[in-house]
């Protein structure tokens, strides 16, 4: 068995892409020199590592080994690369970091932009997913850290209290739903919705809650940022969804009404998780303090 470190990221680069030539673009390589690289990596062992279909590649049992391996001898060597570093100038590390919508937006630009002001040889890698990805992600490996809602499972993860963040119903004054003492989610479904982006994470979420209640949500419109959902529905464009924190900087300055929902999972905290607080690189373990300290 003969693999270099190109092999194992190439491989791991091609199923998380979930094509070969994906998978090449992001290694650097041409599409004919990750394919060899590949068919090498097959005949060396006697047995496939990848299933081709008309969707891309998927792993065998036997690349879903070899993946986990991958992942974990990359993370030594970037915890090696880390270590040396620190004897030179230049990059240190990169902190791969999964987070929900409300994150993103409310609570991580500061703190990120501290973090990255005082380690300069550092990057973060920022994506937007729903909580229940972000659990899988950093399960498989995919990640370094996420943040997550209390709404899905994630006890087989290391995890630490980062915000509370309940969710509130946003309506015009005088909405009929404003004389309502406790609305719950399942009535604002009688009205027409302003929500985010299709593809953002509450979004989804927020779709799957009225799809457990049998219903679907009437989007009238969807804006770029919880910002864009409040002045919209200020404006009566119907009513929204969004974290109370996002709310609290339009008091007084908007005609809006706001109320807490009262389903269970609408009262949600964010926690920061990882497979392994105690296993992250130094510079990955500087930003956990500032996002828990700050």
């Amino acid at each position: 068995m003969h693999f270099d470190l190109t092999d194992l990221s190439l491989f791991q680069h091609v199923l998380e892409c979930g094509s070969i030539t994906a998978g090449a673009q992001r290694s650097h390589l041409s599409l004919p020199a990750a394919s060899a690289r590949i068919r090498a990596m097959e005949s060396s062992l006697g047995i496939p590592l990848l299933a081709r279909n008309r969707r891309g590649v998927q792993a065998t049992p036997a690349g879903q080994a070899l993946l986990q391996h991958a992942r974990l001898i990359g993370q030594q060597v970037e915890r090696l690369q880390y270590d040396l570093a620190q004897y030179a100038q230049g990059q240190q590390g990169q902190v791969r970091l999964l987070c929900n919508t409300a994150a993103l937006t409310e609570y991580l630009p500061e703190l990120l932009a501290g973090y990255l002001a005082e380690q300069p040889g550092v990057s973060i890698d920022v994506q937007e997913l729903p909580s229940l990805r972000i659990v899988q992600s950093i399960t498989q490996g995919m990640a370094d850290l996420g943040i997550i809602s209390t709404a899905v499972a994630s006890e087989h993860l290391q995890t630490l209290a980062f915000r509370d963040d309940p969710l509130v119903l946003v309506t015009p004054q005088g909405h009929p739903l404003s004389a309502e003492p406790a609305p719950n989610f399942v009535d604002s479904l009688a009205y027409g919705h302003v929500g985010l982006g299709a593809n953002s994470a509450l979004a989804l979420y927020l779709e799957e809650q009225a799809l457990r209640e049998g219903r679907r949500m009437s989007v009238r419109v969807r804006a770029e940022g919880f910002d864009g959902v409040i002045r919209m529905v200020a404006g009566g464009a119907g009513v929204g969804v969004v974290p109370l924190a996002s709310v609290k900087r339009w008091a007084g300055v908007l005609p809006l009404h706001w109320m807490a929902l009262q389903e269970n999972w609408a009262n949600r905290r964010l926690l920061l998780c990882a497979r392994d607080f105690a296993e992250l690189p130094g510079y990955a373990a500087g930003l956990v303090d500032r996002l828990v300290n700050a």
